[in-house]
């Protein structure tokens, strides 16, 4: 087990999930145990900017691989990308949805501050990312990086909205929010697979095509540093592996017989089982990128950050974290979170820092060498001063907010709204679980980030009357 305090390990896992953890993964268990992580005192600055891979994994919950707890997937080659870097434990997306905490990311701000964030997911072409706001491909682009988006957009659908109107010099992939993963009907009930901004027309198992792609991609010969943002839809829903065809042939006939979010919901389908094997698969497929990483020779001095969008959903394991999808409980935004960066960071670490999706944005803007646009703040902070001068991560409250939640991180302190009004206060640092609420015990300090969380709010876009 890693050497890290009792009141740290307890409220992140409790107790029943220790064993779990320690022998969770063949990988992690043929490896010497993490350390807490550290700066690496001396490293050299590469010659060159490093390149950015940042792999997105959708609705994958905080414990669904093997290296975060899971007794019952085995993601051998997460695990390993995990133990040559940095395991975060208290990693969190931006939001409790898909398209919000994309906002999040492609733009390190709250969700709120764009009319296109308010949509929780989107969901029609009437709104999305406006192309006229900086993203971190087009500052990165500015700044001399080459830029690609595989995989799932949903950040808006054309004519109006597109990676390659945001910064993104290529685009392969699906604009929508899901898709069945054979006919690529999307959630809009049309086909919804393109390169650039035309029909790509492949009805193969869409894991494997985005995944050939990314390979291509990384095993160019580039005359430049990259970004790639490499967004699997796995493991989102309708529950299908590659052995799947006939099942996703019945979604696609109801998705053409008008019954699209019934359809793609898939909500008479899935197993534990069906959700493990597609969990496997998205390893696998990360397992081949890396591998095609590590053949072109970039590996070395390459920041590859895994993610999840969000927290898990029907068949996720989340233990010991309450709620999931859509929630501001742990189980609907803390996500795992892995960085590697040989040329920089050394191996077999964990961090128990809390970061989120914004603070990456600012993050490899800075490793980048590029400024963020000072008409468009950044809400989330760099971790470069971190992860490479021994600084600590700078201090700062963690805010969220979806219709019907709220939700306020300071230190160990997590205020929370439910969807009934009530107000929640709780100390994360020894209840993860989010079970033990201490608003009556601690009325000042529930007050006094209720006004925090407002005075953020107060700056945000106002939701659309409902």
């Amino acid at each position: 087990m890693p050497e890290i305090s009792r009141r740290v390990f307890g409220g992140l896992l409790g107790g029943g999930a220790v064993g779990a953890v320690a022998g969770a993964s063949d990988t992690a268990a043929a490896s010497p145990a993490e350390r807490p992580f550290r700066t690496r005192p001396g490293a050299a600055r590469p010659r060159r900017r490093p390149n950015i891979l940042f792999i997105l994994g959708d609705d994958l919950g905080w414990a669904d691989l093997s290296s975060y707890g899971a007794p019952h997937i085995r993601t051998p080659h997460l695990d390993r990308l995990a133990a040559q870097g940095v395991r975060f434990t208290q990693g969190y997306s931006g939001s409790a949805t898909c398209s919000p905490t994309r906002f999040s990311l492609y733009t390190g701000r709250f969700p709120g501050r764009a009319k296109g964030g308010l949509a929780e997911p989107l969901g029609n072409r009437s709104q999305g990312l406006d192309p006229d706001h900086p993203t971190l491909a087009s500052l990165l682009k500015r700044a001399g990086y080459a830029t690609a988006l595989i995989g799932k957009w949903h950040c808006g659908w054309l004519p109006d909205y597109s990676p390659t109107k945001s910064g993104w010099d290529e685009f392969f992939g699906n604009f929508g929010g899901a898709l069945e993963y054979f006919s690529k009907l999307g959630q809009l009930g049309d086909y919804d697979l393109y390169e650039g901004d035309s029909t790509y027309q492949d009805l193969r198992y869409y894991t494997t095509v985005l995944t050939e792609r990314a390979v291509e991609y990384v095993g160019r010969d580039h005359d430049r540093p990259w970004l790639l943002n490499l967004n699997f839809t796995t493991p989102h829903w309708p529950w299908l592996t590659e052995d799947d065809e006939e099942t996703g042939a019945e979604i696609a006939a109801r998705v053409r017989a008008g019954k699209v979010l019934g359809g793609l919901r898939h909500s008479d389908g899935g197993s534990v089982e069906k959700y493990r094997e597609m969990v496997r698969g998205l390893d696998a497929s990360v397992g081949e990128v890396l591998g095609a990483l590590r053949r072109s020779g970039q590996e070395e001095n390459t920041v590859v950050v895994f993610a999840s969008d969000n927290g898990g959903e029907r068949f996720s394991y989340q233990w010991p974290l309450s709620g999931g999808k859509s929630e501001l409980l742990e189980g609907g935004i803390r996500v795992p979170t892995i960085l590697r960066w040989p040329a920089r960071v050394d191996a077999r670490q964990v961090s128990h820092e809390p970061v989120y999706s914004p603070d990456w944005t600012a993050t490899l803007l800075e490793l980048g060498g590029a400024r963020p646009d000072p008409a468009y703040p950044l809400d989330g902070h760099s971790l470069a001063g971190y992860l490479l001068r021994g600084e600590d991560v700078p201090g700062r409250d963690l805010f969220w907010r979806v219709r019907g939640n709220r939700a306020l991180r300071r230190g160990d302190w997590k205020y929370y709204r439910d969807a009934d009004g009530g107000d929640h206060l709780y100390d994360l640092g020894t209840d993860a679980r989010e079970q033990a609420d201490l608003a009556a015990v601690r009325p000042e300090l529930l007050a006094e980030l209720r006004a925090a969380w407002e005075r953020v709010d107060g700056g945000l876009l106002p939701y659309p009357a409902s």
